[in-house]
């Protein structure tokens, strides 16, 4: 018996082509096949496939072209690159240009059927149109990630793209742009969404707790060690694990976790015996992992593992055309405390302010504005006055600054925040907490602009 998913093979090996026919048509499918990939395309050109293995060389046509080629003529089909093992960054490549997944050679039968599983499992979730931002349910709970422009445009389809699939992924960007949104969504549109999804802030935690946090300990390990502990890293068996701020731990903690994911087991601390664990990793950093990793500071190994798909998301000032939206969205989020008098309007001095601000603590500090305004001001528009006074400062500084057109944007910045260290008496909790950011952002942007500061942290 068939049924009506259509699968098409392509690749030159006669039997590594049968045999998947074989399997896929014993499991109900309807499968084609090509020797190469101009019948291939014919093929597409002539039926709707829902998916389609090809092999990423083939004679005449490279697997990059073959995917183009694809989305001309089948926009439609999910493409599935087979590759040799030494081919396997190249098949990354061709997923980032529009392969839905990867399988390396030799494989197993089990793994062309739950490939095929997933992508029809994920054919079946609704995801949001173009130009309405990234909507998405996780736990029974609807979020969403707000972004109409060409660069959130390209996130999101990266996010679909990679969702799916087992690859492990690196999120980076600054502190507030949404990293731990953007693993939530690739959790809850994965096969492994209904299973737990565990975040641990790397920088949170100090490195005497963060082993016996992640791996757990027996009992009598160490001191204070009374009962026996589960770590994170087991309590995530079977869903998603996400490290936020990885760059924040330490090199012994790094080798331990490269072990983990490589060998999917971890040993509780004070054992011997090792545990089985199946997550998935993604990571997050608002450092570059490259420069930690020349300058010794981070695994060069653990790095490469970890960033087997790396996605990077824009801070604030480079997605201005996404602000009035997000400003829009937040005044509506907090507009339920305000009850009898909501705010309905923004005045056009304060959608200038916020357009042109640089925002340092990115999506998070404007939700921060918003919601303090929300609470200061009396009317029903959101007004100059109603904005926290460093943001104010700020406007008279630009100001001052576009009419002389001495000072450029990241200077028009050093000068913010050297007069909020001031003002705040070079204390650097209260400084990064103002801004919006955390305080080794606020140290990075100190070192960068050659501030000089004295006084507490």
């Amino acid at each position: 018996m068939t049924n009506e998913v259509k699968i098409l093979i392509v690749d030159d090996e006669e039997l590594l082509r049968e045999g998947c026919r074989r399997l896929l048509e014993m499991s109900g499918y309807t499968v084609r096949t090509a020797g190469e990939a101009d019948s291939g395309l014919r093929l597409a050109a002539a039926d709707a496939f829902e998916i389609a293995f090809v092999d990423f060389r083939m004679p005449g046509m490279s697997g990059i072209d073959f995917i183009r080629r694809m989305q001309e003529i089948s926009p439609a089909t999910d493409v599935v690159m087979m590759t040799g093992y030494a081919s396997i960054e190249m098949a990354v490549e061709a997923m980032k240009n529009g392969a839905r997944d990867y399988v390396a050679k030799p494989f197993e039968a089990e793994q062309i059927l739950e490939i095929v599983r997933k992508l029809l499992q994920n054919r079946q979730t609704p995801t949001a149109p173009a130009g309405a931002g990234f909507s998405f349910d996780f736990n029974g709970r609807p979020l969403q990630i707000i972004g109409g422009g060409g660069r959130m445009q390209e996130l999101f389809a990266l996010i679909r793209k990679v969702a799916p699939t087992e690859s492990t992924v690196l999120v980076q960007g600054e502190s507030g742009t949404g990293k731990e949104l953007v693993a939530k969504a690739i959790h809850a549109l994965s096969p492994r969404k209904d299973k737990a999804f565990f975040a641990m802030d790397c920088g949170s935690l100090v490195e005497s707790l963060f082993e016996s946090e992640l791996f757990g300990h027996v009992k009598g390990s160490f001191t204070g060690a009374t009962a026996t502990k589960h770590g994170a890293f087991e309590l995530a068996h079977g869903g998603t694990f996400f490290f936020d701020e990885i760059g924040n731990i330490s090199l012994n903690v790094q080798a331990k976790i490269l072990r983990a994911i490589q060998e999917r087991e971890i040993r509780r601390i004070g054992s011997a015996q090792t545990i089985p664990v199946d997550v998935r990793v993604i990571a997050a950093t608002n450092i570059d992992l490259n420069a930690a990793v020349n300058t010794g500071q981070f695994r060069e190994d653990l790095f490469y593992r970890l960033s087997v798909i790396p996605i990077h998301l824009p801070p604030l000032r480079e997605r201005p055309e996404d602000i009035d939206t997000l400003v829009d969205h937040f005044i509506q989020k907090h507009n339920k405390r305000r009850r009898q008098n909501p705010i309905d309007k923004v005045a056009g001095p304060v959608r200038d302010l916020l357009l042109h601000y640089p925002w340092p603590g990115n999506i998070r500090e404007l939700e921060n504005t918003i919601e303090r305004a929300a609470v200061i001001e009396e009317s029903t528009e959101l007004t100059l006055q109603s904005l926290p006074p460093h943001l104010q400062l700020y406007g008279e500084k630009a100001g001052e600054a576009a009419a002389s057109e001495l000072l450029s944007l990241a200077e028009v910045e050093k000068e913010h925040i050297r007069k909020i260290m001031q003002n705040e008496e070079n204390n650097i909790s209260r400084t990064a907490r103002i801004l919006g950011i955390d305080r080794k952002t606020l140290y990075d942007k100190i070192r960068r602009y050659g501030l000089s500061y004295s006084g507490s942290s």
